[in-house]
């Protein structure tokens, strides 16, 4: 029997670490379409509809809906498209989902991310009568307020709104079931993966102190609250959300400067910026931040490691300034001049004869420095 999947957008190599991303009540996976394309790249990025929602079907849930009968579909999702291990980030219903992920099934989160979200959302009661009247008469009178409730004033996105509009009020109503009936408060001490709390400071449907709440009880966690954002987060301020999911999933850039400094001592930095002049400062930046403070920076190479790939990349382009400068750090790295003198031999073989011939006469000369008292 073929089994009823979440509709859903897959992209990214499928080979990249995997990424699931979950929307709000009432959007379909274009909530994303601003964030996804940045951060498939560097990851399989899975973003699907609730049911009733976008592509997906009404009837995967019914009346009386639990959070938990969601999270149970995004798992056969994640299933069906052999992923077993993923880091997660929803947004409002789609963030509860990720939360009940992290308290009843920590073993497939890598990490989470929870946006504009809560552990509870108000008490059963409104949602129920939420449930019933959609049920009754459809979404028209919801889709009036659509901007007031997602939105700071102003601020719109026609796509969501018109999702909104065409989502399938039973599907829809069973989504509201499922968050009258949703409390984690008692659970959330429990939740050991890397959390990530986002709040939006306008958010008028989850305010920030939901996300505090959350903060408080999660250990290790993590709480950003991002200004002039209200409820939809990703679709009104998408840099903003990047960036922190960015440094969520790979972590902090590390301390460029200090390693620059490390790597190729006080003497050459003090002297590059003393050179920098406001044409040259975003160059200087960004040789700090991306460079040293992310390239070199990655454990995945030791620094020795890093500084015979860069004299072979230096010899093979004929950059011989950049090559004494770099000779200089190899001898820091810990690299002996034996070593260095194995690595250009090397470079005769692969970038040629007259570049090795140039390498050593710049490199011998940086080695008789360190001779000379």
């Amino acid at each position: 029997m073929t089994v009823q999947l979440l509709n859903h957008l897959d992209e990214g190599p499928a080979s990249a670490p995997p990424l699931l991303l979950g929307p709000s009540l009432g959007t379909s996976y274009a909530l994303w379409d601003a964030v996804a394309p940045e951060l498939s790249s560097g990851h399989r990025v899975v973003r699907w509809d609730l049911p009733g929602h976008g592509g997906s079907a009404a009837d995967l849930i019914g009346p009386g809906a639990s959070v938990g009968d969601l999270a149970a579909l995004v798992l056969a999702l994640a299933d069906a498209l052999g992923i077993e291990r993923f880091a997660y980030a929803g947004v409002s219903l789609g963030g509860a989902v990720g939360l009940h992920l992290a308290v009843h099934h920590p073993e497939r989160l890598s990490s989470l991310a929870v946006i504009c979200s809560s552990a509870h959302f108000g008490g059963a009661t409104p949602w129920r009568e939420r449930a019933e009247r959609v049920r009754r008469e459809g979404l028209h009178w919801l889709v009036e307020s659509a901007d007031a409730r997602w939105f700071t004033p102003g601020f719109t996105v026609p796509r969501l709104v018109r999702d909104h509009r065409e989502a399938d009020p039973e599907g829809y109503a069973a989504c509201c079931d499922a968050l009258a009936a949703f409390d984690l408060r008692e659970r959330l001490s429990g939740i050991t993966v890397p959390t990530l709390l986002v709040a939006g400071r306008e958010d008028p449907a989850t305010p920030p102190a939901h996300l505090r709440e959350i903060a408080d009880a999660v250990s290790g966690a993590t709480l950003l609250e991002l200004p002039g954002a209200s409820h939809l987060a990703p679709a009104q301020v998408p840099k903003a959300v990047v960036a922190a999911l960015r440094t969520q999933l790979d972590g902090a850039p590390g301390s460029g400067m200090a390693v620059r400094r490390e790597v190729l001592g006080d003497a050459h930095v003090d002297r590059a910026q003393a050179r920098q002049t406001p044409f040259t400062a975003r160059f200087q930046d960004f040789i700090s931040r991306y460079a040293w403070g992310e390239i070199w920076t990655d454990p995945t190479l030791s620094r020795r490691e890093r500084s015979m790939i860069t004299l072979t990349a230096l010899v093979a382009h004929g950059h011989y300034d950049e090559l004494a400068m770099h000779v200089r750090a190899a001898r820091r790295n810990g690299l002996t001049p034996e070593e260095i003198g194995a690595v250009l031999l090397q470079t005769a073989v692969y970038c040629g004869v007259p570049a090795a011939n140039s390498a050593f006469a710049t490199a011998q000369r940086v080695l008789a420095e360190e001779e000379t008292p």
